[in-house]
């Protein structure tokens, strides 16, 4: 098997972590165990109307909404907390299970997405395989 980072980790060819943004107000969240983590104090796209009309139509895939969710105060504390805790697991001794994340907000649609996507992205350049899906990001706004 290749070896990436000194022997730690498995190939980043090799899924390691999935990660499934979703939004809880859907009540259909993913089920077994996982690393979850909650993304409603960050603030809301949609509920600022300063830029609500343009969020409406966007989502966490969009580079206007990942700026704004990234200078939400606490972005980089819940990003950070949720990187941490997925490394520790991943480098349990003789771990054999994929850690799996589920990243929550309330709709699903910019927050847990911009979240997951982070999460993805350092996970990734730190060699460990990650899928990203994200389950609600075609839904629409919740009221």
């Amino acid at each position: 098997m290749c070896q990436t980072l000194a022997g730690l980790w498995p190939s980043p060819d090799l899924v390691q972590t999935v990660i499934v943004s979703y939004g809880d107000g859907h009540h259909d969240a993913p089920r077994g165990d996982a690393l979850r983590i909650d993304t409603r104090p960050l603030r809301n796209p949609p509920s600022d109307p300063a830029v609500r009309a343009r969020m409406l139509h966007s989502t966490g895939l969009d580079p206007h909404v990942q700026a704004y969710v990234r200078a939400t105060p606490g972005f980089e504390r819940i990003v950070q907390r949720g990187l941490d805790h997925a490394l520790a697991l991943l480098a349990l001794p003789g771990r054999r299970f994929r850690v799996d994340i589920h990243v929550t907000c309330g709709g699903g649609r910019h927050r847990s997405v911009v979240v997951a996507e982070e999460l993805a992205t350092r996970l990734q350049a730190a060699g460990i395989g990650v899928e990203t899906e994200h389950r609600h990001i075609d839904r629409p706004i919740l009221t």
